[in-house]
């Protein structure tokens, strides 16, 4: 819904596809003479009297970041100056000494933002695999929250979020998804259940890695307002270029996934069959045992990010990296170029993954020249 604070965006048709929305939402109407973007606003303040006085009320560049993304989700978005900020604004909701059930394929960040609050005394934590809903509810009783990923850094595990948030409603808790891999074009967990979905605009929205952004995504006003206000109180707004680069990353997205993704799915049927591979994880590859639940719950496609464990040891591994001359070896995803990274380097990620995988996330490269450079760096590094 449209923010009181700043001009109208251009009017939406309800009909319009995800793709359309993404591309038109949050611009300023079509009036004679008017920008077809809204302009960078820079200013710490305003003048007093009206509802905006400080930079950090609000501003209509990140105002309309905003009107895009809750178009395109379907409710009221506040955004922040990073995904972990907008994490943490989250966890504000849990009531002090309540509980919350964390998937345990959870990016390591947001794992340790819950783990450091429960050893804080201010939460308790109740781990849960989302690859199964009725676990997942198991643990969901008598919790808060009910947090899972959709799709899961960074073994791309795949929830069934129309029963886990159904579930949850039933129990009485909040359910959150964090679907920074699967992004609003692959799915739109509000429209599944979920009361609360969350994106690190930094990757897929953003696009091109040259920001760092967060969105947290509400159905009810009032949890919008709430992490509003703890935003406010923690002045962990984003910044104006930010917001600006990344609604201009989102007018491309639906481009750039379906490239990427397209990619992907081909490397990994090939990785599939390389001899030097033990094991691949995407949830798109026929036979895979998600696949059914992924066609279901991701109907438009899984994404461009895939794993994969080299048949090596750690040294094996680490030099096939070394060895990459395309895909850079390097954290994050998103962009348009194509990263990779060993995660068990990371010990949030080695308890959960094997020593030797590796999670790419793919670009907009040739297919040919990426499966060139991923078999030519096999070959050479494990034999």
């Amino acid at each position: 819904m449209p923010n009181p604070l700043y001009p109208a965006p251009l009017a939406l048709d309800p009909g319009w596809s995800a793709e359309t929305v993404a591309v038109q939402a949050g611009r300023p109407p079509r009036e004679p003479g008017a920008p077809m973007n809204r302009p960078i606003s820079m200013s710490a303040t305003y003048v007093q009297d009206a509802a905006l006085e400080y930079g950090r009320d609000g501003s209509a560049t990140y105002g309309a970041l905003e009107a895009a993304l809750g178009a395109l989700e379907g409710g009221t978005a506040v955004t922040f100056a990073t995904g972990l900020a907008a994490v943490t604004a989250i966890a504000d909701l849990v009531p002090p000494g309540g509980t919350v059930v964390l998937s345990t394929v959870t990016y390591h960040g947001v794992r340790r933002i819950f783990e450091r609050l429960e050893e804080a005394g201010r939460l308790h934590l109740r781990p849960a695999p989302a690859d199964d809903a009725a676990a997942m509810l198991a643990a969901a009783d008598g919790a808060d929250v009910v947090w899972v990923e959709s799709i899961a850094n960074p073994l791309l595990i795949v929830a069934d979020v129309p029963a886990i948030t159904a579930g949850a409603r039933e129990r009485g808790a909040l359910s959150v998804v964090d679907a920074t891999f699967a992004t609003p074009l692959r799915q739109r967990p509000l429209e599944l259940g979920a009361d609360i979905v969350m994106q690190s605009a930094t990757k897929f929205i953003g696009g091109h890695s040259d920001l760092l952004l967060g969105a947290v995504v509400c159905k009810a006003e009032a949890h919008a307002e709430a992490v509003a206000a703890f935003r406010h109180d923690h002045g962990s707004i984003p910044g104006a270029l930010e917001s600006f680069l990344a609604l201009r990353g989102l007018r491309t997205l639906a481009v750039r996934l379906d490239r990427a993704e397209s990619t992907a799915m081909e490397l990994a049927r090939r990785l599939v069959a390389h001899p030097l591979v033990s094991a691949v994880h995407y949830p798109g590859l026929p036979g895979d045992s998600q696949a059914e639940l992924a066609a279901r719950v991701l109907p438009n496609g899984c994404g461009p990010m895939l794993s994969f464990e080299v048949a090596g040891s750690v040294e094996q591994t680490d030099a096939f990296l070394g060895r990459l001359r395309l895909f850079a070896h390097a954290t994050s995803l998103g962009g348009v170029e194509s990263l990779i990274e060993r995660r068990a380097r990371y010990a949030g990620d080695a308890a959960i993954v094997g020593p030797t995988l590796c999670r790419a996330s793919i670009g907009l490269e040739s297919v040919e020249d990426l499966w060139a450079d991923l078999d030519a760096a096999l070959r050479a590094a494990v034999r």
